[in-house]
């Protein structure tokens, strides 16, 4: 007999976005039945088909971000929403989550790289993020499993690299459309009827060159950090940034700059 707090706890990993799924995005869309091949199915979606979330913590989130970012990363933060839910809509209708916790995900996973955060830390910017992330849902009234998983996703969401082992689906669904909007990747499995109504809801102004000195800013600034990743062995600053040539270098924005 399943005890009430495992019930409980089923229960909140299903909505709360934490149910397991394969880490690397090759095997996830290995031989998928609509994500592999040349043509993938593209639906034929606009920002109208996925309003965003409106409860009182999302609210009250929002008007932090709004506080803390400029209008560029906040406009991105709003992009990876809808850029997740219709990759999700589109290829794994199966999925269930809560919208809202992925919308506060998206929402915060770059809170880390405010003027107010990314030079008063020597954190890297997703995990000062996460925390501050954590304790502002929990503050606004988020139930703790939402505020978990907010945190987790925002910890992980450059964890580009990872081919093992599994990651949460909410997190799995920030990374692939982080990645969709800062460098291109992916970007065929949805329409380019859908960026066309982003952007023109959440513009990018300029967001390829202004993440890439985001990049370099916090690379210069704390060259251990998580960031570096992305950068050749023993990255000194000086040395070019892969990932803000990547960020730069995508082509698939770049008429929406």
């Amino acid at each position: 007999m399943i005890s009430a707090h495992q019930a409980t706890w089923d229960r909140n990993v299903k909505f709360y976005g934490f149910t397991p799924v394969v880490r690397d995005p090759d095997v996830l869309f290995k031989d998928h039945p609509t994500a592999s091949g040349p043509n993938p199915k593209q639906l034929q979606l606009t920002v109208d088909d996925f309003p965003l979330p409106t409860s009182p913590v999302v609210t009250a989130v929002k008007e932090f971000v709004k506080n803390e970012l400029n209008e560029q990363t906040f406009n991105h933060s709003n992009r990876v929403y809808y850029y997740g839910t219709a990759l999700v809509k589109t290829h794994f209708p199966d999925w269930e989550y809560d919208n809202e916790t992925y919308y506060l995900a998206c929402l915060l996973h770059d809170i880390g790289t405010a003027d107010k955060f990314l030079s008063t830390t020597k954190m890297s910017f997703e995990f000062k993020g996460a925390i501050i992330a954590r304790d502002l849902i929990i503050t606004k009234g988020g139930h703790g499993d939402q505020a978990d998983g907010v945190c987790e996703a925002i910890v992980r969401h450059q964890d580009l690299f990872v081919k093992g082992g599994n990651i949460t689906m909410i997190g799995q669904i920030l990374q692939l459309a982080t990645v969709l909007d800062n460098i291109g990747i992916r970007a065929n499995l949805i329409s380019m009827g859908l960026i066309e109504s982003v952007t023109t809801a959440f513009p990018r102004k300029g967001w390829s060159e202004y993440f890439g000195k985001t990049i370099e800013k916090e690379e210069a600034l704390k060259p251990w950090c998580h960031t570096t990743t992305f950068e050749i062995p023993n990255w000194k600053e000086g040395v070019s940034s892969n990932f803000a040539t990547d960020v730069r270098g995508n082509t698939v924005m770049r008429p929406f700059d």
